[in-house]
């Protein structure tokens, strides 16, 4: 009897590609959906031995790797990530941070001090409370939330795939499939590259099918997989990768890197 593999994904609309069908072309693979930041947890925990997880966690784990050319990132606008703010950027003195987002949480902290010179303070926006009256000068939304937010009582949405591109010039990779050390992918590792591949290919059929529970135009969707959101991890993705995790480190938001990393890690 074939050992399970247990995978854990998020139930975003930029997820649907890189699942589509993942069980059906690995029998083995368990698969569970939750939020980015629960996956981590679990993954770090030994619940999953594979998780859709936010790169900033990939880079805080334990001896992780990654399937290798599958993610979730963007090169310019992202829509998914966005920062709603009363004011300006060299104004933002205080944000909430949805409680889905690591990655895009740190963004925000590094485009923020690094970009702006600003050190505002930081709470946390639970994931089912409303955003439209906060106290806080900025909130960040991720996901399908931030998709569907409009928040007529912020001036300003900022989105962080825009804003990172525009300033390093880089893509920006939001999420890996990170594998737990000591678990041996085997043949299933190419399950990962057959959803995408199919996933991609049946972006029209998903958008369709996903677009009336979330309230979204199926066209709008079906743009937004295909357009916008981009599944590749190759060279320059990785050159993004090494300079978030340059400049979170260089905030203290993930430990050094080793001086010696292992093969297939994004160091």
């Amino acid at each position: 009897m074939t050992t399970p593999l247990r995978v854990g994904a998020v139930n975003y609309l930029n997820t649907k590609p890189l699942i589509e069908r993942l069980t059906g072309f690995a029998p083995n693979i368990d698969l569970t959906l939750d939020l980015p930041s629960r996956l981590a947890d679990r993954l770090a925990a030994g619940e999953l031995d594979v998780g859709l997880i936010p790169v900033v966690e990939f880079f805080r784990g334990d001896s992780y790797s990654f399937v290798p050319n599958v993610a979730i990132g963007s090169r310019g606008p992202v829509l998914s990530v966005t920062l709603f703010s009363k004011v300006p950027w060299e104004q933002i003195r205080s944000v909430s941070l949805d409680e889905g987002s690591r990655t895009s949480a740190a963004l925000t902290r590094i485009v923020l001090q690094k970009r702006y010179g600003v050190r505002p303070t930081f709470e946390q926006l639970p994931i089912d409370a409303g955003a439209d009256d906060l106290d806080t000068d900025a909130v960040l939304l991720i996901g399908d939330r931030a998709m569907r937010a409009c928040l007529p009582g912020y001036r300003f949405a900022y989105d962080l795939g825009e804003e990172w591109t525009g300033w390093t010039g880089l893509p920006m990779v939001f999420a890996v499939w990170a594998v737990r050390g000591g678990v041996e992918l085997g043949a299933a590792e190419t399950a990962f590259h057959r959803a995408k591949e199919y996933g991609l290919a049946n972006a029209g059929l998903i958008a369709q099918r996903e677009a009336p529970a979330l309230d979204l135009d199926p066209g709008y969707c079906r743009r937004y997989m295909t357009n916008i959101i981009r599944y590749d991890l190759g060279p320059t993705e990785l050159a993004g990768l090494r300079k978030y995790r340059e400049l979170a480190e260089e905030l203290g938001l993930v430990a050094p890197a080793p001086r010696h990393p292992h093969a297939g890690r994004a160091q």
